[in-house]
């Protein structure tokens, strides 16, 4: 089985509500997406609704793949550019599929519907995202296209004592 992806889907207390669960039940799986378990879906709202007002402004837009039971099983959220000297790129955000899918392949099937997605997107010629060092996940990135571009040692502090590098990637579209 895949997932079905819909960008651009309606924000119904549903989707809401799945959204919720997935980032809670990914960060508390270990990952990274701005949060560091153990979490509640409390923690979590308020993130989700900044993204929300985002979206409700136009600045942000949502891709969400549901997996064959209909729950909201991966998601990533693309950022428009304010700056009007980078309105040419814009960001993936809380990039995120459900542990229990995780090592299906539904995390590259992620990345190339949200490719996709932004390519939908009038004047978007690439996409930047940042992941936190020390997971592996710029391996997973590079492998979908995306190339390292800059790196920040030390920026990401999860802990006392454990800080991560903040690894900027780039996917040119055209």
């Amino acid at each position: 089985m895949s997932l079905t992806f819909t960008f651009d889907p309606p924000v119904t207390p549903d989707l809401r509500d799945g959204v919720l669960d997935l980032w809670t039940d990914v960060s508390n799986a270990g990952g990274s997406v701005g949060f560091v378990p153990p979490v509640t879906r409390e923690d979590i709202r308020p993130e989700l609704v900044r993204h929300m007002v985002g979206m409700a402004e136009g600045r942000t837009r949502l891709l969400v793949g549901h997996d064959e039971t209909g729950r909201v099983a991966a998601t990533a959220f693309l950022a428009l550019n304010a700056h009007r000297l980078m309105t040419h790129w814009l960001w993936f955000y809380t990039v995120m599929v459900h542990p229990r899918h995780q090592g299906r392949g539904y995390g590259r099937d992620l990345m190339a519907a949200a490719a996709d997605a932004a390519r939908t997107v009038p004047g978007i010629e690439a996409i930047r995202l940042t992941c936190r060092g020390g997971l592996g996940l710029e391996r997973f990135y590079e492998s979908c296209g995306y190339k390292e571009v800059g790196r920040v040692p030390g920026a990401i502090r999860v802990a006392p004592g454990d800080d991560r590098d903040d690894v900027c990637m780039l996917l040119p579209l055209t």
